[in-house]
């Protein structure tokens, strides 16, 4: 993993709270461990989500726009865990 300085990192939603369950990482720890699972799942979601509605076809141009902030993020979130395993 990588030798870079600990990051915030979200885990996914406190089940007690519904809140944010947020973690500063460390790199090679079990917490970046966690959120690099977390974030890899909460993608392949969003990957499916808008690949149906991208099949059905009958999306507004407003409803495609919803998916830009939320898949720039994801892939945002991918690109650095693939940069972090490189370091």
């Amino acid at each position: 993993m990588s030798t870079s300085t600990p990051r915030l990192r979200s885990l996914g939603l406190d089940p007690a709270t519904g809140k944010k369950a947020l973690a500063v990482t460390h790199p090679g720890g079990f917490l970046e461990e966690l959120a690099d699972l977390h974030a890899l799942k909460a993608a392949a979601v969003l990957v499916t989500v808008v690949g149906a509605v991208l099949e059905a076809g009958k999306a507004s141009d407003a409803e495609l726009v919803a998916f830009v902030g939320p898949l720039h993020a994801a892939l945002e979130e991918c690109v650095g865990i693939m940069a972090a395993d490189r370091e």
